[in-house]
């Protein structure tokens, strides 16, 4: 089976196209963890299937659809940078510098459009649909809770907590406690004003995976937040640990971000 590597702002995901591959390509959640295992695998923060569409996707226009494991094996609706990785690993198959790739995901159908850049690193903006509001919060949790808070689905949940300093955080015990506290798990983000206008600093803990140097669809979720409560205007530069992602606030939310190609890999065996 032939993989690619690829990562958005450090968020690694090694991605299979059924495309690259002759054909369907199994995947699941043992599989997930196997690979993604940083000490015995090859390491990731998620595993991707491109699938090649079919039916009513595929009359649809849809190009692929999206099946994304966390690292621990468990299904996830979307990925922000997952979903630029997965368009670069596609557009890199079809030889395109450009294209705008049609994904359906769990979360529903994003359109992704990639734009040239170096022999490894495109740019890539998501269209996002709009946010909704997230998980309601348990009401013990609600009191344990300082300062401004909210929920929001991006198509996955997320708790966006306003604090002094992100960078403070004990994102290990405080993200893990947080994700615990809701029935289906929730993606954490812990968020500031950033040092110039329109800007927030971010860090995460994502649920399925733990600590990632980046997260779009929490990128997305932070700016929303944020613009709410007139913290932030629009575009919205999030300022993570793997480095800066542009949110564009309107009809539809656009996550902006690069898209890093890193190794073709051969696995045998599936």
């Amino acid at each position: 089976m032939q993989l690619t590597k690829h990562h958005g702002l450090a968020n690694d995901f090694l991605v299979v196209l059924d495309e690259a591959n002759g054909g369907a390509v199994e995947v699941d959640g043992e599989l997930a963890r196997r690979l993604c295992h940083r000490r015995t695998g090859i390491g990731a923060d998620g595993l991707i299937r491109g699938a090649i569409p079919t039916g009513e996707d595929r009359d649809a226009g849809v190009d692929l659809v999206m099946h994304l494991y966390n690292a621990d094996g468990s299904r996830a609706e979307m990925s922000g940078n997952g979903i630029r990785c997965l368009a670069q690993a596609f557009t890199r198959l079809r030889g395109c510098d450009q294209a705008t790739v049609v994904v359906r995901t769990d979360g529903g159908v994003r359109e992704v459009a990639v734009r040239a850049g170096t022999s490894t690193e495109s740019v890539a903006t998501v269209g996002m649909g709009r946010a909704q509001d997230g998980p309601p919060v348990p009401g013990p949790l609600a009191e344990e809770l300082d300062g401004r808070y909210r929920t929001l689905d991006l198509g996955n949940p997320h708790l966006v907590v306003e604090v002094p300093d992100p960078a403070s955080v004990d994102l290990a015990t405080e993200g893990a406690w947080l994700e615990q506290q809701f029935p289906g798990g929730v993606n954490v983000e812990f968020i500031a004003p950033g040092v110039g206008d329109d800007q927030v600093t971010m860090v995460v803990w994502e649920r399925g995976v733990g600590i990632t140097e980046a997260c779009g669809t929490g990128a997305c979720a932070a700016a929303v937040a944020a613009h709410g409560w007139g913290l932030v205007g629009t575009p919205v530069q999030v300022r993570m640990p793997g480095g800066t992602a542009e949110v564009d606030i309107g009809d539809e939310i656009r996550l902006t971000g690069p898209a890093v190609f890193v190794a073709v890999i051969e696995v045998d065996g599936g």
